[in-house]
């Protein structure tokens, strides 16, 4: 099993990019997939999610109404499309598959302790 983001570089303020995570070896539609990212010198985040149940799809409050995740059933690829990115933003972004009926619960946006497949991460700088 394999989670492959790309996409990833340096961006100016109010710019956008978008992370594809490839997926291979598993049924990508049997676990929730999502993103955390991890900012210099603090814990990884989750930071968005598509849940396997229902195909909602979830989000912490700092990216609401910046980020959207899909499902990309053709390309067997879950992306992260980042819009009016900030200087905040800056980190490293990892997609990873958690096992669980539903992810973006009370208790986070994912469960690390639930991950089973983790990506190699890409870094993204917002900076001017």
């Amino acid at each position: 099993a394999r989670l492959v983001e790309s996409g990833g570089g340096w961006v100016q303020p109010g710019g956008s990019l978008r992370l594809p995570c490839a997926t291979s070896g598993f049924d990508f539609e049997h676990y929730n997939i999502g993103w955390f990212r991890q900012a210099p010198g603090k814990e990884r985040e989750g930071i968005s999610c598509v849940s396997m149940s229902d195909g909602g799809t979830y989000y912490v409050d700092s990216v609401k109404g910046r980020f959207t995740i899909s499902r990309e059933y053709a390309k067997n690829s879950v992306d992260l499309l980042m819009n009016n990115l900030k200087p905040v933003d800056t980190g490293v972004y990892y997609c990873a598959a958690e096992n669980s009926p539903q992810c973006g619960g009370p208790a986070g946006i994912l469960n690390r302790r639930l991950i089973d497949v983790w990506g190699q991460g890409t870094q993204v700088t917002v900076s001017s």
